[in-house]
């Protein structure tokens, strides 16, 4: 029984030895196969792309709070949000997803949204990358010039001319959450097709910025009885 044991101790060592060094060699090979980040800064000096300072305060931060509240924390990937997720996800289908908003960036310029486990390697490791040569106002920047938010509009400056017909600077905070509402599910939470539901979502962004210390309690108040008016 005792040498039944110790192999079987072996053998568990050794597979996990060999797991290692597998994923070790996998790791490597796609590092080398990994693209430019010249996209990034190509996209940057496009003539649309607005500067993260005159992106309005409370968007940013509805963006950051339903999107990814550890952005300013992490590197890029949120283990302890992938956690979080995956236990509040069985019970609440407002809560927000495990990829950060780096781990978007990244998907949205280089990657496709096929599901697969390489597909995902390569969207961890670009991650790394852009958080390692880039500032997280700038991936920010990006995250919000580059996202696609239903009706056609990509970006949020986009998004606030087709939504309600205003410039970035005009938007309300309920209009901010309302839009950061979008990146999610941009057909199910939009206010033109669905506006219960994109108040549902907005509600819960509200409550979520309360939570988090962004919007005091009667912001939080206001923002709830504006009436939504779109273009």
């Amino acid at each position: 029984m005792k040498s039944l044991w110790s192999a079987f101790v072996k053998l568990l060592v050794l597979a996990i030895v060999g797991g290692a060094l597998l994923a070790t060699v996998a790791v490597l090979m796609a590092n080398r196969q990994l693209p430019s980040l010249d996209a990034l800064t190509a996209f940057r000096s496009t003539p649309d792309y607005v500067p993260l300072r005159d992106f309005p305060r409370d968007l940013a931060a509805a963006v950051v709070a339903i999107e990814d509240e550890r952005f300013y924390l992490h590197d890029g990937i949120d283990y302890v949000g992938v956690i979080r997720a995956g236990v509040a996800n069985l019970s609440d289908e407002l809560s927000q997803g495990a990829s950060t908003i780096t781990m978007q960036v990244a998907r949205n310029f280089f990657l496709s949204r096929q599901k697969t486990y390489t597909r995902k390697l390569y969207e961890v490791l670009l991650s790394y990358r852009i958080e390692h040569a880039m500032s997280k106002d700038e991936i920010l920047e990006l995250y919000m010039n580059k996202i696609y938010l239903g009706q056609g509009a990509y970006g949020f400056a986009d998004a606030a001319r087709v939504y309600f017909g205003k410039s970035l600077e005009q938007l309300t905070l309920a209009e901010c959450a309302m839009l950061a509402g979008l990146p999610k599910a941009p057909s199910a939470n939009n206010p033109v097709v669905n506006p219960r539901r994109a108040r549902q979502r907005q509600a819960y962004i509200l409550h979520r910025m309360l939570e988090l210390g962004k919007i005091s309690r009667g912001e939080y108040d206001g923002a709830l009885l504006e009436p939504m008016r779109l273009r």
